[in-house]
């Protein structure tokens, strides 16, 4: 009986195997299993069977249980925010899989990685200049959302909570502002006028509308670091739209703009382009950056400013840190040229200072000129498309001789002549620091600026070896020879 039980145990029917003669062998029972004794193991084993009740059950690892606890945290971080109490490498697990779109209530003042804030920008923008925002991402974030807000602000329409709501988040992080569409009222009441306007858009008096864009006191106070503030007020893509009233800087814009920069004392860089600024207004606002404790950059270019703003602006900077002042594309004659180089003559702070598109005439031109001499200070000048001839350039060929500081000089699109080329050649050749000066479209023989430019490339050179190896040009020099013999 017992060899029996042993045979039958061994056979491919006892497993529960078809027989080569087509018959099936019913399995043994369970008091037949355990009548084998402990040497018929093995042969137990193949007769077992796993079938899964779970047609998805597999045979992967299980998550660890980090890892569900991270993807957790990812999915409830809108309503339960864990970050500071984690790791930090799981902190940076949880930022990779964070989506970019979370509210900025929740991730302002949270997160300040900055691959999470990289995402969020290439979501929103396709291109971004990381150099134009101190290199931050987080900055960059914050300073375009916060200018689009501004952009997409419609008076009387829009609620103000939409912006001031942001200040708690973005204070510390937005340095600079930089529009360049503020839209109007939806309501505008149609400009009144004395007299016919033009297709080209010299219209005649008008009066002003009762129409104020978004005025920037509040948020600009509520900035702490504000530096730098760049507008232009017009409107974009207005296409079939267009108004002359969509495009005006009004009184009400001026005087709240005013008590705004006066107040930011942060602010370093002021800029107010294309928004038809003219005499009147101009000096509203320089007016109110007069003593100004950290302004050193004031651009009022392609605007409408004369020579009582050119006035004013000789007079800031008497009372100003101004470095750099561009007053390019206005309508300033000799007259405000004639101020300003009275202001240049005395002035210590001025680096730079651009002219270009007005229409100073030799007059002013002669009057910079002079103030030159005396001016230690300037480095770079542009007077580019201002009708100087030969007079201007003789002047100038003086100061070459004898001015050590100026590096950059512009001359273009003026009357300068063949003569006048030469007398600047012969300034040059006395000179040992400039090292730019444009003189295309000037009517300057091309010999003549041949030279200047090989005079140029010295001085560029020399400038080179200077600051390769500046001790050997500070250490004072003795002259060796027969008048001066050593010994």
């Amino acid at each position: 009986m017992q060899e029996t039980l042993t045979t039958a145990s061994t056979s491919p029917q006892a497993a529960g195997q078809p027989s080569s003669s087509g018959s099936k062998f019913t399995k043994s029972s369970p008091a037949t299993w355990k009548s084998r004794g402990p040497n018929h193991g093995p042969n137990v084993r193949l007769m077992r069977r796993i079938i899964a009740e779970d047609a998805e059950w597999s045979l992967a690892i299980v998550p660890l249980l980090t890892d569900l606890c991270i993807r957790h945290i990812v999915k409830n971080f809108r309503n339960n925010p864990i970050l500071t109490q984690l790791l930090p490498e799981h902190q940076q697990k949880v930022l990779r899989q964070l989506p970019p779109d979370l509210p900025l209530a929740v991730t302002a003042n949270l997160i300040d990685d900055e691959n999470y804030w990289h995402r969020c920008c290439e979501q929103r923008w396709p291109v971004c200049h990381l150099d134009c925002h101190g290199g931050s991402w987080k900055r960059l974030f914050f300073e375009r959302h916060l200018e689009n807000l501004i952009k997409h602000f419609i008076p009387d329409s829009t609620d103000p909570a939409v912006i001031l709501d942001l200040l708690p988040l973005c204070r510390n992080y937005v340095r600079r502002i930089r529009v360049d569409q503020f839209l109007p009222p939806v309501q505008l009441r149609p400009l009144q006028h004395s007299g016919d306007q033009s297709d080209s858009g010299s219209e005649g008096e008008m009066e002003e509308p009762s129409m104020d864009h978004y005025q920037l006191g509040e948020l600009v106070a509520g900035l702490s670091q504000l530096e730098e503030l760049d507008l232009v007020y017009g409107i974009k893509d207005c296409g079939m739209n267009f108004e002359w009233n969509l495009f005006l800087f009004t009184y009400r814009d001026c005087q709240s703009l005013a008590a705004t920069i006066k107040a930011c004392h942060t602010l370093k860089v002021f800029r107010l382009t294309r928004s038809k600024v003219d005499d009147n207004k101009a000096r509203i606002l320089i007016r109110s950056l007069l003593d100004h404790p950290a302004l050193e950059k004031l651009d009022l270019s392609h605007n409408c400013i004369g020579d009582r703003g050119a006035r004013a602006a000789a007079k800031l900077l008497s009372h100003s840190r101004l470095r750099v002042l561009n007053l390019a594309n206005n309508q300033v004659r000799a007259p405000g040229a004639q101020s300003l180089a009275h202001a240049l003559a005395h002035n210590t702070n001025l680096l730079s200072l651009n002219l270009r598109l007005n229409c100073i005439e030799d007059e002013g031109g002669q009057a910079l000129a002079h103030a030159l001499q005396t001016n230690k200070c300037l480095t770079t000048l542009h007077l580019g498309g201002n009708e100087l001839s030969e007079p201007t350039a003789t002047l100038l060929s003086q100061v070459l001789s004898v001015n050590t500081t100026l590096t950059k000089i512009n001359l273009s699109c003026n009357h300068i002549g063949p003569d006048g080329g030469k007398q600047l050649l012969e300034g040059m050749s006395d000179n040992k620091t400039l090292l730019e000066f444009d003189l295309r479209l000037s009517d300057v023989a091309q010999e003549s600026e041949y030279l200047i430019g090989q005079a140029l490339c010295a001085n560029r050179e020399e400038a080179r070896q200077r600051g390769l190896n500046p001790s050997h040009f500070s250490a004072p020099l003795t002259a060796k020879g027969p008048e001066n013999p050593v010994g």
